[in-house]
């Protein structure tokens, strides 16, 4: 069984190059010569990683807008700065090849653009927008859904240990994006384009992917996507516990102890992953499906708010307003208007 170590960084690409030198140049070079010519070529491919990422999303997505070409892969063009955008952000690895983007969870803001890429891990409420877009440079962005069925498969594979229950266990995070994961990102995208080969290749590089990330600098963090038994399990059953049953209810006493915790341990491994208490998590659980509600079933306010758990038309109004801004009528209407123009 081939096993990786946390420090195997380099790719078989960069090996190669270093052989080359070594044979042009002779042994009795230096190393530090060496490994600046080696830097100087890795720059330059990573250049035009970046620039053949930017001319494949462009060209697959020539419009604004978002497509998903196959099942977990979403391209996205924006022309413009966005507002921000309520979504329930599922496990998945974010690269932007054009552009800039923030992400806000709970208190925390992270913005991500070329040269870093953001890493979710549990299916948590966020907050997005695009910051940086324009006509001439439009925003170009890829997501690929990450299952933990593939992150448990890869462990296994390259004998990666399951992190402990006391590590690192944020559900976003932001990090370099290294000349390895950039390259596997392209050679994904060049898949789409002659779709005779995607059908075998494509899961090959999602494989590739997802090993890369498992042994790359946030690998740990991503290796509690298959975590059973430690605190991340348990806060993840209770995020599940919370999106099913979002309009009952809760009662942290209740659910911390039907998962074998302590309510203030519990309140601060939720806090830890998703940088909200347990009742805001629900709350913005509760207030997105309510948006829903509006828009996809043309449900009032009273009747959606009702619908979600609230007992007191008022209240849900003023979260639902701090929330998104807007009264629940006029964010509704506004949200009609908007479908009607598209």
């Amino acid at each position: 069984m081939l096993a990786f170590s946390q420090n195997d960084r380099m790719n078989f690409r960069e090996y190669c190059q270093f052989l080359y030198y070594v044979s042009k140049i002779g042994l009795g070079t230096t190393r530090e010569f060496i490994m600046m010519n080696m830097s100087e070529r890795i720059d330059r491919r990573q250049q035009e990683d970046r620039a053949e990422l930017a001319e494949l999303i462009s060209s697959l997505v020539p419009n604004d807008g978002i497509i998903e070409p196959i099942s977990g892969l979403r391209l996205t063009r924006a022309s413009a700065p966005t507002d921000r955008i309520h979504a329930v952000a599922k496990p998945c690895f974010c690269v932007i090849a054009q552009g800039a983007k923030e992400v806000y969870l709970g208190e925390s803001v992270y913005r991500y653009d070329i040269e870093k890429y953001l890493l979710t891990t549990i299916e948590v409420p966020v907050t997005g927008r695009v910051v940086d877009a324009s006509k001439d440079r439009p925003y170009l962005a890829l997501r690929v859904e990450i299952d933990p069925k593939e992150v448990g498969s890869a462990m296994i594979e390259a004998g990666l240990p399951a992190p402990s229950g006391q590590s690192d266990a944020r559900a976003v995070i932001v990090s370099p994006l290294d000349s390895g994961l950039l390259d596997t990102t392209v050679r994904l995208l060049r898949l789409l384009l002659p779709p005779t080969e995607s059908r075998v290749l494509i899961p090959v590089v999602r494989a590739e992917l997802v090993l890369r990330l498992l042994i790359g600098e946030q690998g740990v963090r991503l290796r509690h996507l298959s975590l059973h038994g430690g605190h991340s399990d348990r806060i993840s059953q209770a995020l599940e516990r919370l999106r099913n049953d979002f309009d009952q209810p809760l009662s942290i006493e209740a659910l911390a102890k039907d998962l074998g915790m302590s309510s203030s341990g519990f309140h601060h491994h939720f806090k830890a992953v998703t940088d909200m208490s347990p009742l805001q998590f629900q709350k913005q659980i509760r207030l997105q499906e309510a948006r829903r509600l509006m828009l996809g079933e043309n449900l009032d306010a009273a009747s959606a708010g009702y619908r979600v758990g609230y007992d007191d038309a008022s209240h849900f109004s003023r979260d639902y307003k701090r929330l998104f801004g807007n009264s629940p009528a006029r964010d509704a209407e506004r949200l009609r208007t908007m479908v009607a123009a598209d």
